[in-house]
């Protein structure tokens, strides 16, 4: 009921109203962005990749009202690997890109996302890296994999993100687990409806390890997006018993998520990449992030009266 509630007021914008102007200490939003710019992004970057992780960068954003929005924000993704490529950091971090902020939901917005979105493939190609398209709510997806598969013919290692909780998820995993293809299976963050998501914890547990499967029994890359200890646990296993080698797939995290884990599985020798936002549109995504693991709830409601 919680995470419900929470996914609700992802959408809301009286309370991301309220939200946003209340006196949120830096700590709350410190601990799952990297900051607001993109000296903050690099930085963080940075000392991920100094610790043996991989990253994937989000310029935060989404729900893209005019094209004037949606071309600053491939301005920002290219100007953003540029400077990763000067750091030379990208041999460790790529970049994440939501479809709605470089304006999918405009009139022609397919065709826009996928003018921004090639423009943006051919910046990280540049920089020696690479692009993984963000999932959003069930409307999108169609539109989502269409323009994957025009970046594709392209840029045959644009990734794909998954959300195993939708009924056509099985499916849609089957269809991309071939060869060379790059796909991200989340349990899934958006507040969608019975008739096409699996809403009980324990059927999208069982849903993502069906998932799992197919994906690891393939030839494609899978990344496994997931924080819940049993599910790396089974994930790992599947790898085994597939006779995967230890590069051919990788576990991704949250920034400020587990942050130890990440690095004990580091020290394992798994690869482990952190997906790590920064910019000022934080407040969907943090909220977003709360409801994935409600024993955050308290660690955001404190930092709102306290400082400590």
């Amino acid at each position: 009921m919680l995470r419900r509630a929470l996914l609700g007021m992802s959408r809301s914008r009286g309370i991301k109203n309220l939200v946003t102007r209340l006196p949120v200490t830096s700590d709350v939003v410190a601990r799952f962005v990297a900051g607001e710019s993109t000296v903050q992004a690099i930085a963080a970057t940075r000392q991920l990749a100094g610790a043996g992780l991989k990253i994937t960068i989000d310029y935060l954003g989404e729900d893209t009202t005019s094209r004037e929005q949606a071309d600053a924000v491939a301005l920002a993704y290219v100007d953003l690997l540029g400077r990763l490529r000067d750091a030379e950091l990208t041999p460790a971090a790529e970049v994440s890109v939501k479809l709605s902020a470089l304006g999918q939901a405009l009139p022609e917005g397919e065709k826009i996302a996928l003018e921004h979105a090639h423009t943006i493939c051919g910046a990280a190609e540049t920089a020696g890296t690479t692009v993984t398209l963000d999932a959003e709510d069930h409307t999108t997806t169609d539109s989502t994999l269409s323009v994957l598969r025009e970046l594709r013919r392209d840029f045959p290692r644009t990734g794909a993100v998954l959300q195993a909780y939708l009924y056509r998820t099985e499916g849609d995993c089957r269809d991309l687990a071939v060869e060379g293809s790059r796909v991200r299976l989340c349990k899934g963050a958006y507040n969608e409806p019975e008739s096409v998501a699996f809403t009980d914890a324990h059927e999208v547990d069982r849903a993502y390890v069906r998932c799992l499967k197919i994906l690891l029994a393939g030839p494609g890359y899978p990344m496994l997006a997931t924080h819940d200890p049993r599910l790396i646990e089974i994930g790992l296993k599947l790898a085994r018993d597939n006779v995967r080698p230890i590069d051919s797939y990788e576990l991704q995290m949250l920034y400020g998520i587990r942050p130890t884990e990440q690095q004990r599985l580091v020290n394992l020798g798994h690869q482990v990449r952190v997906y790590l936002p920064y910019g000022n549109d934080w407040y969907g995504y943090l909220v977003r992030r709360l409801a994935e693991r409600p024993a955050n709830v308290g660690f955001f409601a404190r930092s709102l009266v306290s400082k400590n």
